[in-house]
């Protein structure tokens, strides 16, 4: 790894040297900020803590991922979502911060030899010493602990007491039990007591509630964190002695921070950030950090250069990058194992090709995240980082993952949609619609015996026996208004169920058509997944949560058996649908078939066409995209190369279901909110299912799709867990309030969003 070399050039051996309180440094190029604090970081005479602190947030979530990648010993000092005055703030982002300032404070822990944080994250205060025992709680094996003191202060923390612990910040009693959910947390613990001795402390599996591995202490952080106010303590004054702070960009610092300043409500529990140099330039020095000019009298200039462009071809964009060598070193960089074994690939190709022998020792493919690469034109020579997300003209994402909670199974389709809650709208057999109100316990009934109260029309309640719950089944809807409250003893329910009745003898022949064809013709049997399939997989740069990665596994198992597949994929937008249908369209093209898409919109089909090929970039598949954004003569010439076999991935609109479109061996049809299609069109997607496998990706399936998935005339896959770090949306019905309306603009730009403000009428907009 070049990292030690740049650590003993001259360059970064004057920094680390320089004894001014306030240093700088010119010329800084793509994640250069990163490379230079992981070089500081690596040498023998480096600081006990270095602080870099970037303008933005996701310049810092993005310079966590590449120091880390690094080998660095780096954490995070997330900033809070919330402007000064507001109460809450997200659990996740409370619970790091706590735990780093604790660090901090000398009360646990060594400190990393990096600190990461946005400039607003050492603006904002953090509890100081005396606030600490309300901010966090230790329960330890063998210490005293009472159980109506811990769900006191469980209770005054945010935590809401439940029956049994589902999600962060729930805590139930049981005896001498104690169950915790901890907020920021993946796995929640059972506190055994004895008398009031804390005798045993166990992880808890979610899914059977049984106790598994045993630990010795887990720290409780409040589940909705504390308002920033008075009491709070500067971040930056709880530094050690002798931190070096590295400042990205002073200038846009700077310019963010001052914006941060004037969205807020009040300025209790935030400092300026010329207070916060203050504080870094009294707990040790300053090193400015600039692509052109610092405040520094004699900027120190660095050697530094960016990389140059790379052709568009995969092959011919890293026989560049291989190029780069020919003066000095070359040092591709890979997200993934998947991309190094797959660069690694390219790069034994490239050289090959070039057929210089000497070239092969200083070419390098190693795993390691940089967003932007660079050249550092040290004294022994050139020096060129390459990430290969760069290469192949992709975005390098890279997330911080957090681990997914334990003992939750993959697949829970029927209980995500036979579930009901208070308020939710269900369907009695022989009463129709109705809103679910509680369980209740009915005056006059049999002692214990419980009831579901539904409400209908007018107000009129109806009791349903829990022993007779299975006459109630959760509405499902396409979306759209709130459906309409049957009358209860109406004849109107009576009349929809007539005419159902008469429907299904019609459904009931076309699905029994469409099963007798698919049952006994022989579709296309997939061959096991091969080394490209693997490495393809091992690129997707995210962690696949439980649900999804069941969702893979069986579309995979589909594709390998002679029955035609024919899935649906439910899941909310977010929850990764698109890389379940990558997959699987993946398979079939490294098998050598085609694959068509059918999206509802041109928009999507060009979102489509960039999500593939960014994906597929590195293999030599070809997709194109059908739309009214190509043009007649640019789409016949596209639907000519589908149908002569020299499109792999076709992506397009309604104009795929035109009858003079021909595909030479189409496997898998992919199809994306199914029920945005036109009536006209449905025979055709049938045709598919006859002859391809078809995979539908839907986040509101048209209730007959849904009920013929839980029927198990179609196979379903339900995408239920959020991804790790995705932001719940939160939705707030409410009067008009310009003060609440200010507010949530302000949390919006605080954390570096967009707002999008709709109005309904054009002359007071």
């Amino acid at each position: 790894m070049p990292i030690e070399e740049i650590a003993h050039d001259a360059c970064v051996a004057s920094i680390a040297a320089s004894r001014e309180r306030v240093s700088g440094a010119i010329g800084i190029q793509g994640s250069g900020a990163c490379v230079l604090v992981a070089a500081l970081a690596s040498r023998d005479d480096a600081p006990a803590c270095m602080v870099l602190l970037t303008a933005h947030l996701d310049e810092a979530d993005d310079a966590f991922a590449t120091l880390a990648g690094l080998g660095v010993d780096v954490a995070m000092l997330p900033a809070l979502e919330q402007a000064s005055g507001e109460a809450a703030a997200a659990s996740g982002q409370y619970t790091d911060r706590i735990a780093l300032v604790r660090q901090l404070m000398g009360a646990r822990g060594a400190l990393p030899r990096v600190i990461v944080a946005p400039a607003v994250a050492l603006m904002q205060g953090v509890p100081g010493a005396d606030d600490m025992e309300s901010t966090m709680r230790s329960l330890e094996r063998g210490t005293r602990e009472s159980i109506p003191s811990l769900s006191a202060w469980l209770a005054a923390a945010g935590y809401e007491r439940v029956q049994a612990v589902e999600s962060p910040g729930d805590f139930a009693v049981r005896g001498g039990l104690v169950d915790i959910f901890p907020a920021g947390t993946s796995t929640p613990v059972r506190v055994d007591f004895f008398g009031d001795e804390i005798e045993r402390i166990q992880e808890v599996d979610l899914a059977t509630q049984a106790s598994d591995r045993a630990i010795d202490r887990v720290d409780v952080v409040r589940a909705t964190g504390e308002a920033l106010d008075e009491r709070c303590v500067g971040t930056a004054s709880l530094l050690p002695e002798g931190t070096v702070a590295v400042l990205s960009e002073m200038a846009e610092i700077m310019e963010q921070s001052r914006g941060y300043e004037e969205r807020l409500l009040d300025g209790r529990g935030v400092w300026p950030m010329r207070e916060v140099l203050a504080q870094l330039q009294r707990r040790g020095r300053i090193v400015e950090l600039s692509s052109i000019a610092t405040s520094s009298a004699s900027p120190l200039q660095l050697p530094m250069r960016p990389l140059p462009h790379f052709p568009d071809d995969a092959r011919e964009g890293v026989a560049a990058a291989v190029a780069l060598a020919e003066r000095g070193r070359s040092l591709i960089l890979c997200d993934t194992p998947g991309e190094r074994m797959r660069a690694q690939e390219l790069v034994d190709a490239a050289l090959s090709a070039r057929g210089d022998a000497a070239l092969h020792g200083r070419v390098g493919v190693i795993e390691a995240h940089l967003r932007e690469g660079l050249v550092w034109d040290g004294a022994g020579g050139p020096v060129a980082l390459v990430p290969m997300h760069q290469v192949l003209h992709r975005h390098g994402a890279r997330r911080r993952a957090r681990a997914a909670p334990r003992g939750l199974p993959g697949a829970r389709a029927r209980e995500a949609f036979l579930q009901i809650e208070p308020g939710d709208f269900v369907v009695h057999r022989d009463h129709g619609i109705a809103r679910y109100v509680k369980l209740r316990t009915a005056d006059g009934g049999a002692e214990g015996e419980e009831f579901l109260e539904l409400q209908y029309e007018g107000g009129a309640t109806l009791l349903v026996p829990a022993s007779k719950v299975v006459l109630v089944q959760r509405y499902v809807g396409a979306g759209g208004p709130k459906p309409q409250l049957s009358t209860l003893g109406g004849k109107r329910w009576k009349r929809i169920k007539a005419d159902v009745e008469d429907a299904i003898k019609d459904l009931a022949g076309e699905l029994l058509r469409v099963q007798a064809v698919r049952e006994s013709v022989s579709g296309i049997a997939y061959p096991p997944d091969s080394q490209w399939q693997a490495e393809f997989e091992a690129e997707f740069p995210f962690e696949e949560t439980p649900d999804q990665a069941a969702a893979i596994v069986a579309a995979k198992r589909d594709m390998e058996r002679t029955r035609p597949m024919d899935r649906l994929v439910c899941g909310d937008v977010g929850f990764g649908k698109t890389e379940v249908a990558l997959r699987a369209a993946f398979k079939a093209v490294d098998s050598g078939r085609q694959v068509a898409v059918l999206v509802p919109t041109t928009v999507l089909a060009e979102q489509h066409e960039r999500t593939f090929r960014d994906r597929m970039r590195a293999y030599p598949f070809r997709i194109e995209s059908v739309s009214r954004f190509k043009g007649d003569a640019a789409s016949r010439r596209i639907l000519q190369e589908v149908a002569a076999g020299q499109v792999d991935v076709v992506i397009g609109t309604h104009r795929l279901l035109s009858a003079d479109v021909a595909f030479k061996d189409l496997g898998l049809v992919v199809i994306d909110e199914e029920q945005r299609f036109g009536v006209e069109h449905k025979q055709r997607l049938l045709e598919f299912r006859l002859t391809a496998d078809v995979l539908t990706l839907s986040a509101t399936p048209i209730p007959r799709t849904l009920h013929m998935a839980m029927l198990g005339l179609r196979d379903i896959s339900s995408l239920t867990t959020p991804p790790p770090d995705r932001r719940a949306i939160v939705t707030e019905v409410i009067p008009w309030n310009p003060a609440r309306l200010a507010e949530a603009i302000a949390r919006e730009l605080a954390r570096e969003g967009q707002v999008f403000y709709v109005h309904n009428r054009v002359h007071d907009m």
